[in-house]
C-alpha cells in the first residue's frame, strides 16, 4: 500500500502542468546558485545594489532580490501577456537538427536566446542606464543562459523542441511530453545525483567549462538535442521516421543521460558567473 502511494504521488508530480522553462525552478536556481559561489566579491556587490532597485519593475508578485530569484524572474512574469509577451520567443531557439547548424534560420530579428545573452550582457555592461533596466537585463541574462544549456531550447525537428513529443521516463508515463520530461525529471535527478554541483570551482575547471562564445554554447546543446535528446528518445536514428507512438527514455538510457545533463548544468552556471563578471566590472 506504501509503494502505491508513493507512485500515485510521482504520477500527479509528472502530470501536473510544469512551467513552460528549461530546467523548471529547481535546475534554473542550481545553476545560479553555481553561479553565485563562483563570481568575484566585486561582481557580487555590484549585483547586491542592483537588487536594490528591484521595485522599480513593478513585479511585486515576481521577487527579484537575489540571484536565484533571477534564475525564475523571466518566467513568473510570463503569465502578463500584454506586458511581457513579447518577451516569449526569448527563451529558445528551434533550429533543425536534420540540417547543418544555423543559427540565424532561428534568430530572425533577435528574438531567439542567442541573441539575447548578448543583448542583455551589453545593457548589464552599460553604466549609463538606470539600476532597475540593468537589473532587468541582470535576470534575464541569467535565466537565458539557462535555457540556452538545455538542448531542447536549442535542437529541434519540426516538434517546437519536442513539445510535441509525447514520452515516458522510465516506468512513470504520465502526461510527459519529450521537453518536459529534460526540464523537469531528468534535470533533477542529474541534480541530485553526485556530487553537489553548487560549490567552488577552481582556475582550471573554470578554464575547462565556461570558454567559448554564446554561439559556441548553442551548438553544443543543439548538438547533445540531436545526439542524445531525440537519439535515446525514439531508439532510432535522430533523423529517421518520426515515431507514430509515445517515445521512451528508459531506465537503462536515464543514467546515461544523468553525467550529460550535469555536464550542461555547470557550464550554464559558470558561464552565468564569467558574464556577470564581465557585464559588471
Amino acid at each position: 500500500m506504501i509503494r502505491l502511494l508513493l507512485v500515485s504521488l510521482v504520477l500527479a508530480l509528472l502530470v501536473a502542468p510544469g512551467p513552460a522553462s528549461a530546467w523548471w525552478d529547481f535546475g534554473h536556481r542550481t545553476t545560479a546558485a553555481v553561479a553565485e559561489q563562483n563570481i568575484s566579491a566585486s561582481t557580487r556587490q555590484k549585483m547586491e545594489a542592483l537588487f536594490a532597485s528591484s521595485a522599480l519593475l513593478g513585479t511585486p508578485d515576481c521577487a527579484l532580490e537575489t540571484i536565484e530569484d533571477a534564475s525564475v524572474w523571466p518566467d513568473c512574469i510570463r503569465p502578463d501577456r500584454v506586458r511581457w509577451g513579447h518577451t516569449f520567443p526569448w527563451h529558445y531557439q528551434n533550429v533543425d537538427i536534420c540540417k547543418p547548424f544555423d543559427m540565424a534560420s532561428a534568430c530572425r530579428g533577435g528574438n531567439c536566446v542567442s541573441a539575447q545573452i548578448d543583448r542583455n550582457a551589453a545593457i548589464l555592461k552599460n553604466t549609463a542606464y538606470p539600476d532597475h533596466v540593468r537589473l532587468q537585463a541582470l535576470a534575464f541574462l541569467v535565466h537565458f543562459v539557462g535555457d540556452l544549456h538545455m538542448p531542447l531550447h536549442s535542437g529541434d525537428r519540426g516538434d517546437r523542441g519536442g513539445n510535441d513529443v509525447s514520452a515516458a521516463y522510465g516506468i512513470i508515463k504520465g502526461r510527459l511530453n519529450l521537453h518536459a520530461l529534460w526540464d523537469g525529471p531528468l534535470a533533477e535527478r542529474s541534480i541530485t545525483d553526485g556530487p553537489d554541483l553548487v560549490r567552488r570551482y577552481d582556475r582550471a575547471e573554470k578554464a575547462r567549462l565556461n570558454a567559448g562564445s554564446t554561439e559556441d554554447w548553442a551548438r553544443e546543446a543543439w548538438q547533445i538535442a540531436r545526439d542524445h535528446s531525440y537519439l535515446t528518445a525514439e531508439d532510432a536514428p535522430s533523423c529517421g521516421p518520426k515515431m507514430k507512438e509515445r517515445a521512451l527514455v528508459d531506465n537503462q538510457e536515464i543514467p546515461e543521460l544523468v553525467p550529460v545533463t550535469r555536464l550542461q548544468i555547470q557550464r550554464a552556471g559558470l558561464r552565468i558567473a564569467r558574464l556577470l563578471d564581465e557585464s559588471l566590472n
